[in-house]
């Protein structure tokens, strides 16, 4: 288990979580549901919602499942109900970009998982587990490589403790194994190779108390820029040190030592503490990689920017090789596609004993520069006496490997401008072997999406390219996106001749995703089943024969009472052409031709594309579980809404034009064809249809009623609204304010405050850390829209960061909406009132 990412993240993979919708029922007829409790002064505490909504925050939630190694076996770990706002407001630390709970030397998080148990993949048979911490409150948990244990991070911010745990699975008994963690940077703990101990970073023996400021100002703080560097875009970044004091406290809470902890409970000290990002074991376990922070640091970025030292530690912890000190980085070159220089991107080769591979520029980091390279990917052997060679040069970014053996890996490289992704064949220590292409495709294409690559753990616990049984093949997961919807698949590709065999496609009605290919005895494929009305279980299909899959799993609807929503994934176009998707939900017992339109909420978040037939693609899929979250617009089901949820809200640039440069005309056109198609089926009427969103989807929000009359209200949580507030890019756009200061102003909301006529409801969370959307972002759109005579609420949460957490603030946010569509929906309508 490597402690330290180092490569571009690949996309979620369903075999990690399995999510259950909530539902709930809802009422024939809008007015026969009680409304929120009305609205009150200023400082009128919490709110609760209509009892209808209550029920959406309250509903159980499905456990997510891990599969182990061999995967006929699996740890289901429950997610309990949402944290109270008395432990949200538990004290914090903001420091260098990182959020700390003081009292456990963690990360600040507030959801642990209650209840952890077994399953078996081949029959579903259960297994309790005895001797667990009460109340179990588990952070991460991760199987040895051998699969004879399971070890997981009990974190009890209640009580302090930071503790690791060690369940024997043969006994199905847990035991306590090391305690005094720090998990700030990583998850605190990774087994090393062969299973027989752990990799702990655990707080210093005979660490003081955190050194306390007086408050007395040292100083002033100081930044100065370096002549001659050019332009260094910095991000809006969150939570940064302030001063002295400030760092102080950084190196005493992200100070670690690094221990081996036998199974047995022994442990011994490797090397001295260190504020390390990262440590993690060569495939041998003969040596550990280490990233460790050091001074100068900044005030203007956050950890992951500050200098850096890069080492091989041997077994007791000494230097055995230095590979990088790498310099504060307090800003790149203009463009999406720009790096830092140097050491990028480290890990350990998983096929090898001890190999290092990394990424490094070529081109000064800087995407404006003409280069025929971009990348050197370089690799270097233990005892690291030898200098690196190089393994590939890219035209692009390096993206990551996927390793299998010494012939054969996957190199992925990847270009932002362009959304080119390619893959490339290589066998690894064969050099003279020309790599070979096996696909070179835009991202934005999501029909032409081969899928990912199928990934097993090996005895030693390496990640590694699963193979056929004779070698011959490998695997691929994908999406299986079409004009009919998203069908994911799972198939076989010839090593030899790169042709690919369909061995599972998902079939209507159900919505269904391979996780993984069992081969041997019990040869079978392990899925994620899920319809309409039925929310996702683990089915086991047999390989070969017409045997009916297996279901091994038997997670109930989380609110039966509701049943019947109708989703229907409905296409149609705006004025350019562009075919356009969303899900619309019709309440139950709701018929359009006999009752009538209904109020509806429409809820989007707009994406870039550079290809109009890639932003005309379907997406989602019409069999998925009609899932009602607190979260999302679905709720407002529950109040017999007509729901239109993530309608496409394209903004195009093909070749060299920037997408942003027509966003409000895209978005604008986007909307108006949702409208229009809502209105042609007979669920809803002009006048009669709100329009809202999150973080960016706030900020289209804000802009569409900035530049329509479409909409009788809109909903905008934790947006930015003033670009030039983020002068160096935002989103996908990556020219800076003045590169593109007429596109910056035009796209800005803040701007054109005062033609926002129709009502507007601003939520935020007081401590959003998300770059971008201070919250100082919604109190100025606020004051903008109330000073120019507009009418707009603003509901600041408090403790809360960009989603929120507590279960108060989650209630209050649903009332706050609730009552704003009431208020402004449930009027029949008017005449229409478009521009």
């Amino acid at each position: 288990m490597t402690m330290f990412a180092s490569r571009r993240p690949r996309r979620a993979s369903a075999a990690l979580l399995l999510c259950a919708g909530l539902l709930l029922a809802v009422p024939p007829l809008l007015a026969a549901t009680p409304a929120a409790q009305p609205a009150a002064s200023d400082g009128q505490g919490y709110r609760l919602p209509s009892a209808a909504l209550q029920a959406v925050v309250d509903a159980p939630r499905a456990p997510s499942l891990h599969l182990s190694p061999r995967r006929d076996m699996a740890a289901m770990l429950q997610t309990p109900p949402l944290p109270s706002v008395a432990q949200v407001a538990a004290p914090e630390l903001k420091l260098a970009g990182l959020r700390i709970n003081p009292k456990t030397f963690s990360d600040s998080r507030f959801s642990f998982g209650s209840k952890l148990w077994l399953i078996s993949t081949v029959d579903g048979a259960e297994r309790q587990i005895s001797g667990l911490p009460q109340p179990l409150s588990v952070a991460s948990l991760a199987w040895s490589p051998d699969q004879r244990y399971l070890a997981f991070n009990q974190l009890d911010p209640a009580s302090g403790r930071n503790e690791l745990w060690l369940v024997d699975v043969a006994a199905g008994s847990a035991r306590k194994l090391a305690e005094r963690l720090n998990s700030i940077a990583t998850d605190g703990y990774a087994w090393l190779p062969g299973g027989d101990a752990l990799l702990v970073m655990q707080r210093p023996a005979g660490q003081g108390e955190a050194p306390a400021g007086d408050g007395v100002p040292t100083g002033p703080a100081v930044q100065e820029t370096v002549a001659g560097q050019g332009v260094r875009a910095v991000r809006t970044w969150q939570d940064l040190l302030k001063n002295e004091d400030d760092a102080r406290l950084f190196e005493h809470y992200l100070k670690a030592q690094p221990l081996r902890v036998a199974i047995n409970g022994q442990s011994a000290p490797i090397g001295a503490p260190g504020l390390y990002l990262g440590l993690s074991a060569s495939p041998d376990g003969n040596y550990l990689l280490g990233q460790r922070v050091e001074r100068p640091f900044s005030y203007a970025v956050p950890v992951n920017r500050f200098p850096r030292r890069i080492e091989v530690l041997d077994a007791q912890g000494r230097v055995a090789h230095t590979v990088a000190k790498l310099p504060l980085v307090e800003g790149l070159p203009t463009g999406n596609d720009a790096v830092p220089t140097g050491v990028r991107a480290i890990g350990w080769r998983a096929d090898a004993p001890a190999t290092l591979v990394w990424a490094e520029a070529q081109d000064g980091g800087d995407p404006s520069r003409e280069a025929a390279i971009r990348d050197a990917v370089l690799m270097q052997a233990a005892p690291f006496e030898k200098p690196p060679v190089t393994l590939a040069q890219l035209g692009s970014r390096y993206a990551g490997i996927t390793w299998a053996d010494d012939g054969l890996a996957l190199l992925d490289e990847y270009w932002w401008k362009s959304r080119q992704v390619k893959q490339w064949k290589i066998a690894p220590d064969h050099p003279e072997q020309a790599p070979v292409l096996l696909y070179a495709r835009s991202e934005d294409d999501r029909y032409g999406d081969p899928g990912e690559p199928l990934l097993r753990r090996d005895a030693a616990g390496r990640t590694r390219l699963q193979l056929s049984a004779d070698g011959r093949s490998f695997y691929r997961i994908g999406d299986g996106a079409s004009p009919q919807g998203d069908r994911p698949f799972l198939d076989r590709v010839d090593l030899a001749s790169g042709a690919s065999e369909r061995l599972f496609h998902s079939q209507a009605p159900y919505y269904e995703v391979p996780l993984s290919i069992i081969e041997g005895e019990h040869a079978r494929i392990l899925t994620y089943r899920e319809s309409n009305d039925v929310p996702a279980n683990l089915y086991a299909h047999a390989l070969g024969g017409d045997a009916a899959p297996v279901e091994l799993t038997h997670f109930a609807h989380p609110l039966p009472q509701l049943r019947g929503v109708k989703k229907e994934q409905i296409r149609y176009a705006r004025n350019d052409g562009v075919e356009l998707t969303a899900d619309l939900l019709l309440p139950p017992g709701y018929d359009p031709k006999k009752d009538g339109p209904r109020p509806v909420l429409m809820w989007a978040y707009p994406a870039e594309f550079k290809s109009a037939d890639d932003a005309s693609q379907v997406t989602g899929s019409p069999h998925r579980f009609n899932a009602i979250s607190y979260w999302g617009p679905q709720a407002f089901l529950a109040k017999g809404y007509v729901v239109l949820n993530n309608p496409s809200m394209p903004i195009i640039g093909e070749g060299d034009v920037e997408p942003n440069d027509t966003y409000i005309e895209q978005l604008v056109a986007s909307a108006q064809a949702a409208v229009d198609e809502v209105v042609r089926r007979g669920v809803g009427e002009r006048g009669r249809i709100a329009v809202g969103g999150h973080s960016y989807g706030a900020f289209m929000t804000a802009n569409l009623l900035a530049h329509t009359r479409l909409f009788q209200a809109g909903i905008a949580r934790s947006g930015a609204y003033n670009r030039t507030l983020t002068p160096f890019g935002f989103q996908a756009e990556e020219r800076n304010y003045w590169q593109a200061q007429d596109t910056y102003l035009k796209m800005s909301p803040f701007n054109y405050a005062g033609d926002i006529k129709d009502p507007i409801l601003f939520i935020h969370g007081v401590d959003d850390n998300n770059s971008g959307t201070f919250p100082m972002q919604s109190e100025r759109m606020f004051a903008a829209v109330k000073g120019l005579g507009g009418t707009a609420r603003l509901v600041m949460l408090p403790n809360e960061s960009h989603g929120y957490r507590a279960r108060e603030s989650i209630m209050t946010m649903l009332a706050e909406s609730e009552d704003w569509l009431d208020r402004w929906l449930a009027a029949p309508a008017k005449e229409s009132r478009r521009r």
